[in-house]
């Protein structure tokens, strides 16, 4: 399951802070590094400061957006520090570390962290279905990147723990089976696209509508046989208003 885990960097500063996440991810058996535009790349500074993680260096993947990052993972989960004008679901950090657990037995999910200083953009945390929020003291909540990174790379480690030593449980019905980003992606592209062909959106003023209705299904979590469903029912939409489908 840890070798599903991704860890997912977005934009940051300096290169010393990507090797001190990769020294925390190694620490806790996590080597799966995903880079979203870093500011500088991979270089001595960050091997310094991998210590004895420059296995995962050596591996490190750079990509040029967040989009493209997880858009295999069937599970992914933003870090924010700050409340947001629209709410997304919450998870404290041992929550986000059991759905990480649970959904990285066959799937590969994404644990995402954002800029040293400013985080994940509302644009950014939209493409995630769950938010984690680290309580830190709340005069003095200043953590830095490599820390967020251990903190909650250690409670995902202790998930994987905890079911070493507990008894398998007997499940007798087949494990869901969630679309990956890159579908939840097509879905909400083609849902914009027909709710503004019925006259349901103004193209040039959809407003929030969007983004409540991504808030709506990643609260949902439709699997796959259902979006499916979804997809097709906009289709039909598209259909019966004259417009062909272009999904």
């Amino acid at each position: 399951m840890l070798d599903n885990l991704r860890v997912v960097l977005v934009n940051t500063s300096h290169p010393g802070n990507i090797g001190s996440a990769a020294r925390a991810m190694k620490t806790m058996g996590i080597s799966q590094l995903v880079l979203v535009d870093p500011q500088e790349p991979v270089d001595g500074r960050a091997t310094a400061m991998a210590a004895g993680a420059v296995d995962i260096l050596a591996n490190v993947k750079t990509v040029p957006t967040l989009a493209e990052a997880i858009a295999d993972c069937q599970l992914v989960i933003g870090t924010s520090a700050r409340s947001r004008t629209l709410q997304w679901p919450m998870l404290a950090p041992k929550e986000a570390a059991a759905k990480l657990f649970a959904e990285g037995q066959g799937a590969q999910v994404a644990l995402v962290f954002g800029r040293e200083r400013t985080g994940l953009t509302n644009e950014e945390l939209q493409q995630c279905q769950f938010h984690v929020c680290i309580p830190a003291n709340p005069e003095y909540s200043s953590l830095n990147l490599a820390m967020a990174v251990q903190t909650l790379c250690y409670e995902v480690r202790q998930a994987w723990l905890a079911d070493l030593t507990t008894e398998p449980l007997v499940v007798e019905a087949e494990p869901l089976a969630y679309p990956s980003q890159a579908e939840l992606e097509g879905f909400y592209h083609h849902l914009e696209r027909t709710l503004t062909q019925v006259g349901f959106l103004r193209e040039d003023h959809p407003g929030q509508v969007m983004n409540k209705l991504r808030r709506l299904y990643n609260r949902a979590r439709p699997d796959s046989v259902e979006l499916n469903i979804l997809r097709g029912i906009l289709t039909a939409a598209q259909r019966a208003s004259g417009h062909e489908k272009n999904s």
